[in-house]
């Protein structure tokens, strides 16, 4: 979100891109809606994640989340899971970059010890959902190549269409589609393809609300996994910007005695 789960793309004035390919109307695009969106320093917000199998069953989880904006690199972000009492107590930690690998801890209270994520492993699933531990870092610009493809409606709104190449190692990706409003730099939908060019996951995203005047967040990320039959409901809440958060609150060692 914010640079965090999934990226802004979206919107520049037609009078500019006229001479531009497709590939630089796409990046700046994304150049453009990632300016708008600096610039909230910090923010905390608590999450319900529902995972629910082919089967309709589902378990729901209690998370906290903290993010806090980095000038000159990725953004740094913590969840604290806190229900049900399985998962109590586990807190992933990410550093997010450009194209070097994002750096990723996973604190496991039943074995009382830090894990690091391999950059090889970004790929897999997180927590037993449909996001993968490559979605949760910022989406840095210098992660993708960008091909805007076309313009069309989106529900109420107008959006840009754009196609994103991870750029970085090991990514379960080849490709990504980008629903982005053109008036409020909101994504409204991300469809994910498999290394294999197949639709692999569509996430979706609604209930926006504006936060200090200026930035967008939105209250429901649906993640459906197609080949699986799996999807996850991320539902947020409770978002505060401007916190007073610092590097200090994203130290390695705090995740074993985070509360």
């Amino acid at each position: 979100m914010t640079k965090w789960i999934l990226g802004a793309l979206f919107f520049l004035p037609t009078f500019c891109v006229l001479a531009e390919t497709a590939e630089e109307h796409g990046l700046r695009i994304a150049q453009e809606a990632d300016a708008y969106d600096t610039g909230f320093v910090d923010f905390t917000a608590d999450m319900i994640m529902t995972l629910r199998n082919r089967k309709g069953q589902e378990s729901v989880r209690q998370i906290r989340s903290r993010n806090l904006e980095v000038s000159g690199d990725g953004d740094k972000a913590m969840s604290i899971f806190d229900q049900p009492a399985d998962v109590k107590g586990t807190a992933m930690l990410t550093f997010s970059h450009g194209l070097e690998p994002d750096d990723q801890w996973l604190y496991l209270p039943a074995l009382k010890r830090v894990k690091r994520i391999s950059s090889r492993n970004k790929s897999g699933p997180f927590m037993g959902s449909e996001f993968a531990f490559e979605d949760l870092g910022s989406q840095e610009i210098e992660k993708y190549s960008y091909k805007h493809l076309r313009d069309e409606p989106c529900g109420e709104w107008q959006c840009y269409v754009i196609e994103r190449t991870p750029q970085y190692k090991h990514s379960g990706y080849s490709r990504q589609i980008v629903w982005g409003d053109k008036e409020k730099y909101r994504v409204v939908k991300t469809e994910f393809y498999d290394r294999k060019n197949s639709l692999l996951k569509t996430l979706t995203f609604s209930g926006y609300q504006e936060y200090l005047d200026h930035y967008w967040r939105p209250d429901e990320m649906y993640m459906e996994n197609h080949q699986n039959g799996k999807s996850t409901l991320l539902q947020w809440s409770n978002y505060k910007f401007k916190t007073g958060l610092s590097s200090r609150d994203f130290k390695k060692n705090k995740l074993k005695s985070i509360r």
